[in-house]
């Protein structure tokens, strides 16, 4: 994997085979036992006492604190997780994860700066009626149609349905002034975005700005919503936040490729 470095999250040991076996980096998040064989997000500079609300969140801090500086010029650095890899982009007769997996530079990546996964549509699955009933009443009311029908299931309705009616627009009154309003028409007019908080880029200048900008606006957020979150749509609420707006980042910011991402996870095998 010549010039090409994948950080591959865990929050536990048991997928550290997996992850070798692709020639990804394996990544251990919060203060699990985890052998010496993984690059951990609780040493130098960390965040790590965030996890639980910031999921993939503390180790970006950590990279961007403590490992940026010495990434290579040339050198394309991707993450992923455990369940989620980029995939080859390449049609192949088979079920093994290691022949699906990216494992080096691709060809089309030359004019372009960063690679983000392929969006998922937010109104691509039925409403489940119990779901409705325990988190989405209110997103409802606000929006009735978007139970019948795809129309009008936004990100920023899926995000009200989900995670808190209206805290998606108040973290958006956090944002300056020059991306503020941008973003909320995106969060209103989009119905995809890219999934899994994953990108590529081989770009220091590019990353270094999206990390620095992310945690200023995250920790805007902090201090209005605090972490005093209950249920797990409202306790990871800056990783979803950071999801949605990693989305328009990229595709405002960057030249952008939007890649495959591969769902596996071992316990469902």
């Amino acid at each position: 994997m010549k010039d090409l470095s994948i950080y591959c999250m865990s929050t536990n040991n048991e997928n550290l085979e997996i992850i070798k076996s692709l020639n990804y980096i394996p990544v251990g998040l919060r203060n699990n036992n985890f052998s010496n064989e993984w690059l951990r997000d609780n040493t130098g500079d960390n965040i790590t006492n965030k996890n639980p609300y910031y999921g993939e969140y503390t180790f970006y801090y950590w990279y961007w604190k403590n490992l940026l500086k010495y990434k290579k010029i040339n050198e394309w650095v991707g993450f992923c997780s455990y369940r989620e890899y980029w995939g080859n982009n390449s049609k192949i007769n088979s079920t093994k994860l290691s022949d699906l997996v990216l494992q080096k530079i691709h060809p089309e990546w030359e004019e372009y700066e960063t690679i983000i996964g392929k969006p998922i549509s937010v109104g691509v699955e039925k409403l489940k009626f119990m779901k409705v009933i325990k988190y989405g009443k209110m997103a409802i009311i606000k929006n009735p149609k978007a139970l019948f029908s795809k129309e009008g299931r936004t990100i920023r309705w899926q995000f009200d349905m989900f995670h808190g009616v209206g805290n998606l627009d108040k973290a958006i009154d956090l944002l300056p002034g020059d991306v503020r309003e941008d973003f909320r028409n995106f969060t209103r007019k989009e119905t995809s975005f890219a999934r899994g908080n994953m990108f590529i880029t081989k770009s220091s200048k590019i990353m270094n700005e999206y990390f620095e900008f992310i945690f200023q606006w995250l920790n805007k957020c902090e201090n209005h919503f605090g972490f005093n979150l209950k249920g797990y749509g409202q306790i990871r609420m800056y990783t979803f936040l950071a999801e949605r707006f990693l989305s328009y980042w990229f595709k405002k910011y960057t030249k952008y490729l939007e890649w495959p991402v591969i769902f596996y996870d071992i316990n469902k095998l």
